[in-house]
């Protein structure tokens, strides 16, 4: 379809009304990328996910894919051999509880319903529910990882306990000696450089032995690490050290295990995508109270009480439309501001919705011919930057929908040679449309 017939026509503003449907942003992202289709079997399977997801929304309420997040960049990494780290196997986490959620939501009261066009999508979803639970037994949060989650990382955690309390044991000796207290700014236990100190006046520095680590700005406090617990936290430091290594093994393990189920979860990612997209179509649909348009290759247009989506329902006036049966050539005509721009509006909006497997505010059974393009003519098309008075715009693109359109066209134009001498742009409008007739174009 031309740029300027979906421009003029609003289709856009259409994109971004089911763009807010969708609840994952890879949903958005692909709501927006649709574009009216033209092969009869595509569309027709598209208007049947959208039938059947409107279908299951008003059976057993909507679904939500929000969270769901591309795992490209942590798959490229497993690729070669890199390794996850908790935040990002969350994030995978994440995607297979959704997967989980959409399959469990794809099961409820499906036992006796006919199988639909969904079914093959949600059964393509693998939740890897035994990978899902390791996740989530050794990550607790991004920057927690379970003393469960290995034997190994459950006994360092234990002896580093031991260890803790020895420290604070000595330390709280130091504290309640009133011999020590005495040489102290503060009686607290500080932290420096991961080492346990106590802030010492620092006149008093040589009745506290140990290892100075750190003085205040104003150099009145030393903070000294009592050489009765530096063995300990040495010991603290090593143990420390063994637990990181130990859980970098686990979460090496972990995006190991991920790493052989790259394919299914890329296909799970796939999968909920489209199915975001297709249930962004059908909650949009439940928006406008919409239906599913019947197609025919006749070139024949049956809207029954269309309405314009972007006028507000409460206001709207429906209309009924038919072309292609009797006659492919309807020429309207009224008053000003009597809806003769939005009916003409509403007929190529409504054809570009309903080829792109959107249903369309109308009565059931309402009936759209396939376009293979859209011409639309229609609002001020003076150009400035070409020199162009509104006339000779409006020429311009006549004389292109001369040359392009075809029986497969649907052809709109909104005050067809307008802006010039009254006799001359009747003349020159008679003889437009009695071309087209004549090549059987709607």
């Amino acid at each position: 379809m031309n740029q300027k017939a979906l421009k003029v026509l609003e289709y856009d503003k259409i994109i971004q009304l089911l763009a807010e449907q969708a609840t994952s942003d890879a949903g958005k992202k692909r709501c927006l990328e649709l574009v009216p289709m033209t092969d009869k079997q595509l569309i027709t399977d598209a208007q049947a996910q959208t039938a059947d997801a409107l279908s299951r929304i008003y059976r057993k309420g909507n679904i939500s894919f929000g969270g769901l997040k591309d795992p490209g960049f942590q798959m490229k990494r497993l690729e070669i051999g890199g390794c996850l780290n908790a935040a990002e196997l969350l994030s995978i986490c994440t995607l297979l509880e959704i997967t989980r959620r959409a399959k469990a939501y794809s099961r409820e009261n499906r036992d006796d319903l006919p199988a639909d066009s969904l079914d093959v999508l949600f059964a393509g979803l693998e939740p890897l529910t035994p990978l899902l639970e390791e996740i989530r037994r050794c990550i607790l949060a991004e920057d927690e990882i379970s003393d469960d989650a290995s034997p190994a990382l459950h006994s360092v955690r234990r002896t580093i306990r031991n260890i803790n309390d020895k420290i604070h044991g000595a330390m709280n000796n130091l504290l309640n000696s009133s011999t020590t207290r005495s040489y102290l700014q503060d009686a607290v236990i500080t932290m420096r450089n991961g080492r346990y100190c106590l802030p010492v006046k620092a006149e008093y520095k040589g009745q506290v032995p140990g290892m100075i680590h750190d003085q205040s700005s104003t150099g009145s406090t030393l903070f000294i690490e009592p050489m009765s617990v530096v063995k300990l936290n040495n010991d603290m430091r090593e143990l420390e050290l063994q637990e990181q290594k130990e859980i970098e093994v686990i979460l090496a393990d972990l995006s190991q295990q991920i790493a052989t189920e790259q394919e299914a979860i890329s296909l799970n990612l796939e999968l909920m995508v489209q199915l975001d997209f297709i249930f962004a179509r059908a909650t949009l649909a439940m928006e406008m109270n919409a239906s599913e348009p019947v197609f025919n290759d006749e070139g024949r247009i049956n809207l029954k009480k269309a309405r314009h989506p972007l006028i507000n329902k409460k206001k709207v006036v429906p209309i009924d439309i038919r072309l292609g049966d009797e006659f492919d050539l309807l020429v309207i005509t009224g008053p000003n501001t009597g809806g003769k721009t939005v009916s003409l509006k509403t007929v190529g909006l409504l054809t570009l919705m309903g080829q792109s497997g959107l249903h369309i505010p109308t009565l059931d059974r309402s009936e759209l011919a396939l376009f293979h393009e859209v011409y639309a003519d229609i609002g001020d098309e003076q150009s400035i930057e070409q020199s162009l008075s509104t006339f000779s715009s409006h020429m311009t693109n006549i004389v292109s929908f001369l040359g392009k359109a075809d029986r497969h066209s649907l052809v709109l134009f909104d005050e067809l040679c307008s802006g010039t001498d009254p006799t001359e742009g009747a003349a020159l409008a008679i003889s437009i449309l009695s071309y087209l007739h004549e090549r059987g174009i709607r």
